[in-house]
C-alpha cells in the first residue's frame, strides 16, 4: 500500500506505549541485595540505584515498586510510595551531567514477579519472573525497556541452595549461620525484565565454551541427564550459528536454568530460564534456539518501546528457523515455515483487526500474541527473499553492530536494511506489520497449445486494499518466473513449448498468503 506510506510514516513518531518516561534521568546500574528464608516467603531487600542526570532541574527520581512491598527508607529527603510508584526527591535538585545514587530499603511478600514454591519434585525454590513488567513487583527499578542498566544480585539464602543470576560470579561466602551470600555482576546494560535470579537445589554442570564464552546448565538434580540431552548440543549449535551469522555474543556467559512457575522459556540476559517441564519433554531444540537467539535480538538490540516488541519476538522466531536450516537443512526449514504460515492464517481469523505493531499500547496483558512471533518472523523471511541472502545477512549484521547494547525501533531497522539494498522496505514493513490480516489469493492456470503459452490468472479476494506480492510461479522443474502481483486480478502469460506437468504458485515458500491455486 505505497500510497499510504507518507501518512503511516508521519504517524510513526507519535506511536508509543503509555509508560511514563523520565527523560531527565538515565539509570546506569542497580545493586539488588536480597535476603531469602525457608521460614517465610517475605523478602528483605536493599537496592542501590546509580543514575546520571541528563538536564538541569531534575527534582526527583521515580521508580516502579508494587504497593505490596513496604518501603523502610528511600533516599535522604523523604519519599512517596503509592500507585506502585516510588518517588524520591533529589536534594539538591539535579544538574546535567551529575551522577547520583539512592538506596531503597524495603520488605514484603511479592504478589508476583518472584515465584516462591515447590518444584515438580517437591523442593523449595525461588525464581524471578519479570516478563514483561513484573520486576517492579519486588524490585525497585525503572521497569521499561527504554532505560537499560547494568546490575548486580547479592543474595543471602540458606546454604543448601545454589544461586545463579546475570553476568559473572564474583563471590560466594558462607556466613557461618546456615546462610550463604552469593554475588553475581552483570557488566552489560540490559532491560528491566532481563535482570534475573534463580535460587534452588541444582545440578550445576559446566559443559565447555565457545568463542571464550562458558556454557553451563542449572537443572534439578533429579533431571540431570534430561538436562544434558535438552541443552548441550542445541546450545552449542545455536550459539555458534548466531555468532557467525549475526556477530559476537554480547554477554559474559551462557547459562540454561530449569525453572518453575511458568512454561516455555524466558530469555534473561546470559541466564535463560526454561519451564521445568520443557526440560523433561522432548524435543526442546527449537525452544532452546529461540531463547538463545534473543540474546542478540531483544536482549542486546532491544525494542525502544513495547509497540515494537516484534523486533524481539519476530526476530527470535525467524532466526530459530534460520538455525534449523543451517543444522538440519532446507526441508526442515520449509516445513517450519509452512507450519508458521498455517498458524498465521488461523490466528488472523481469531484476532481480527490485530496488527503486529501495537499502536500506543497501554494494556500490558496485550503485549504479546502469536502474530507478533509468526507474522513478524514471516516479514523477515519475505524481506530476505526480496533482498537475497547475502544482502539480508549484511543488513542484519550491520543492524546488530549499530544497535548492540542499545534500543532500536522499526524505523531504525528499516534505515539500516535500506542501506543494504532493501528497496521499498518501509512499504514492505507497513504492509506486513501495521496492516491486520493476510492476503487471500485464488488462481488458476491453463496451457494454450496454439499460442504455446502458459496462462496464469491470479485474484486477491481478501477484504480491503490489495497487497503488493512479488511471487514466483514454477512452470516446470528448474524454471521459475517472478511476477509482481499488485491488482485485484491479474493475468500473466509465459512462453512454453509444451504443456507443463504442473504449475506451482510460490513453489519455494517465500510469500505469506492463503492461496488456492489449481489447473483450470
Amino acid at each position: 500500500m505505497v500510497y499510504l506510506l507518507v501518512g503511516l510514516l508521519a504517524g510513526m513518531a507519535a506511536w508509543a506505549d503509555t509508560y511514563p518516561r523520565q527523560m531527565g534521568v538515565d539509570i546506569e546500574h542497580y545493586v539488588f541485595r536480597v535476603e531469602l528464608s525457608d521460614t517465610t516467603n517475605e523478602v528483605r531487600g536493599e537496592t542501590r540505584v546509580d543514575f546520571r542526570v541528563l538536564k538541569d532541574g531534575v527534582a526527583e527520581l521515580a521508580l516502579d515498586l508494587a504497593n505490596t512491598m513496604t518501603v523502610e527508607a528511600a533516599g535522604t529527603a523523604g519519599y512517596w510510595h503509592g500507585g506502585d510508584r516510588l518517588r524520591i526527591p533529589l536534594t539538591p535538585v539535579g544538574k546535567a551531567g551529575e551522577r547520583r545514587s539512592v538506596v531503597v530499603r524495603y520488605h514484603g511478600t511479592p504478589a508476583t514477579g518472584l515465584w516462591i514454591g515447590k518444584t515438580l519434585h517437591g523442593d523449595r525454590a525461588f525464581f524471578s519472573l519479570h516478563w514483561p513488567d513484573l520486576g517492579r513487583q519486588w524490585l525497585p527499578m525503572v521497569d521499561h525497556p527504554y532505560d537499560k542498566a547494568t546490575g548486580e544480585f547479592i543474595v543471602t539464602a540458606p546454604v543448601r541452595y545454589q544461586v545463579v543470576a546475570n553476568g559473572l560470579l564474583k563471590e560466594e561466602m558462607d556466613l557461618g549461620d546456615g546462610r550463604r551470600r552469593t554475588h553475581w555482576k552483570q557488566g552489560v546494560p540490559i532491560a528491566s525484565w532481563l535482570h534475573a535470579m534463580a535460587v534452588g537445589e541444582f545440578s550445576v554442570r559446566h559443559f565447555g565454551a565457545s568463542r571464550g564464552i562458558a556454557f553451563s546448565n542449572y537443572v534439578y538434580p533429579q533431571d540431570r541427564e534430561k538436562g544434558i540431552a535438552t541443552f548441550d548440543v542445541p546450545t552449542r549449535n545455536a550459539f555458534e550459528f548466531f555468532s557467525d551469522f549475526v556477530g559476537a555474543y554480547p554477554y559474559e556467559k551462557l547459562a540454561n536454568v530449569q525453572a518453575a512457575g511458568f512454561s516455555g522459556g524466558t530469555e534473561h540476559a546470559s541466564v535463560i530460564f526454561y519451564g521445568e517441564k520443557a526440560v523433561t519433554a522432548k524435543p526442546a531444540t527449537n525452544l532452546v534456539t529461540h531463547e538463545i537467539a534473543h540474546q542478540w535480538f531483544g536482549n542486546s538490540v532491544t525494542e525502544a518501546d513495547w509497540d515494537d516488541v516484534w523486533l524481539s519476538e519476530g526476530f527470535a522466531t525467524y532466526f530459530t528457523l534460520l538455525c534449523l536450516e543451517h543444522v538440519e537443512g532446507r526441508d526442515a526449514f520449509v516445513a517450519g515455515l509452512k507450519r508458521s504460515r498455517t498458524a498465521v492464517i488461523s490466528m488472523t481469523a481469531t484476532l481480527p483487526g490485530v496488527a503486529v505493531i501495537h499502536e500506543n499500547l497501554s494494556d500490558m496483558k496485550k503485549v504479546l500474541n502469536r502474530l507478533i512471533y509468526e507474522k513478524g518472523g514471516w516479514t523477515l523471511h519475505m524481506l530476505r527473499g526480496q533482498m537475497g541472502m547475502e544482502n539480508f545477512r549484511a543488513g542484519v549484521r550491520d543492524y546488530y553492530q549499530q544497535y548492540k547494547g542499545r534500543n532500536a525501533t522499526t524505523e531504525d531497522f528499516a534505515r539500516v536494511m535500506e542501506a543494504h539494498g532493501a528497496v521499498g522496505i518501509r512499504a514492505h514493513l507497513n504492509q506486513w506489520l501495521r496492516r491486520p490480516g493476510v492476503p487471500e489469493v485464488k488462481g488458476s492456470w491453463t496451457y494454450d497449445a496454439a499460442a504455446k503459452q502458459v496462462r496464469v490468472t491470479l485474484r486477491q479476494v481478501q477484504k480491503g486494499e490489495v497487497y503488493r506480492l512479488p511471487v514466483e510461479i514454477g512452470l516446470e522443474e528448474g524454471r521459475m518466473e517472478q511476477v509482481v502481483f499488485t491488482e485485484r486480478e491479474q493475468r500473466f502469460a509465459f512462453v512454453a513449448e509444451k504443456a507443463p506437468g504442473a504449475v506451482v504458485l510460490d513453489p519455494n515458500t517465500w510469500v505469506l498468503m492463503k492461496a488456492d491455486f489449481e489447473k483450470q
